[in-house]
């Protein structure tokens, strides 16, 4: 038994590590390519990288590249049509600057001919919440891999009221809450200007958060009351954050199909409602999408492994009654 307790902290320790980088790990790349975004000027395409807490430009153009790629851009916007010209200020610091090229804005202005939504307005509540969501699987793991009972909820208990406090001191008395709420508006603004709207949706992210914030903590008090008095029940402190992995790739698709099927009459271009590229190759109108996994989605990968062979072991002491 010492032995196999060894093996699932050994394991649980890998896992946690994998969590940790993973957290600050692109887990997804996303790329559009078009006759009229040459690959001199853009080796990668209109390449941008999802992490847990939003969205980073994925493009490497530099030097000669980039300068082409800028005038490119400049050349579209010339002949755009006013109506719809969608240069904001970050789009005239990015023409002005020849030593960097940020493909997040570049997909917001191709996504903005055909009606959709800025890219940041994807997953408002989840992206400023997830380091604590992180914060409460790193507690689960650190539980799960003791094998005895008392240090199991001690540690627990000491673990949810930091991840708790921290939780309730950033997002209210710091004030990150509405400061992402002012954000997340500004951002919806963007292009769509109908501030009663925009007001309601800012609304329904501060409400929707406090919503989580405060059913996370909930959900803390039923873990330490279910690993309290059901032996069982440990095992979900590792099954929960094994599944990491799903989560991430249902939120993802989720989302997708969000901005996909809520388009709005300001694009340049009509496109019917349609469900974007979760994995693999597609097709919107000329450009061509690639949509996969990337090095930080492996990390998630581990996780789900190291922590599965963790439980299944658990669970064999469990069933053999070694276990607390």
């Amino acid at each position: 038994m010492e032995k196999q307790n060894k093996i699932v902290g050994g394991l649980t320790l890998i896992a946690l590590v994998a969590l940790i980088a993973a957290y600050f790990a692109p887990i997804w790349w996303v790329s559009l390519t078009a006759p009229n975004y040459p690959t001199d000027a853009f080796p990668d395409g209109i390449r941008i990288h999802f992490h847990f807490d939003g969205v980073y430009n994925g493009c490497k153009a530099a030097g000669k590249g980039t300068r082409m790629a800028n005038e490119i851009i400049q050349k579209d916007l010339s002949h755009e049509d006013e109506r719809y010209n969608p240069i904001t200020d970050a789009k005239k610091d990015l023409n002005k600057n020849a030593e960097g090229l940020d493909c997040v804005h570049e997909m917001n202005t191709i996504n903005h001919y055909v009606g959709m939504f800025p890219i940041a307005t994807g997953a408002p509540v989840e992206k400023p919440l997830a380091k604590f969501f992180f914060g409460f699987f790193a507690v689960m793991m650190l539980a799960f891999a003791l094998p005895k009972k008392k240090p199991r909820l001690a540690v627990l208990t000491a673990g949810f009221i930091a991840v708790a406090a921290w939780m309730l001191i950033d997002q209210f008395v710091m004030g990150h809450l509405e400061t992402h709420v002012q954000a997340y508006m500004q951002e919806a603004g963007t292009f769509f200007k109908d501030m009663d709207l925009i007001n309601t949706w800012g609304s329904n992210v501060r409400n929707i958060s406090k919503l989580v914030i405060f059913g996370l903590i909930a959900v803390m008090v039923v873990v330490i009351i279910g690993v309290k008095l059901i032996r069982p029940f440990q095992l979900l402190l590792a099954l929960v954050p094994a599944l990491l992995p799903m989560f991430f790739v249902i939120t993802y698709a989720g989302w997708l199909w969000f901005f996909g099927h809520n388009m709005h009459p300001w694009g340049a271009f009509t496109v019917k409602p349609f469900m974007p590229t979760v994995f693999g190759e597609g097709k919107v109108a000329q450009f061509s999408t690639f949509s996969y996994p990337y090095w930080g989605y492996g990390l998630l990968v581990i996780i789900f492994i190291s922590l599965m062979l963790a439980l299944l072991i658990r669970r064999k002491q469990l069933r053999e009654g070694t276990a607390e």
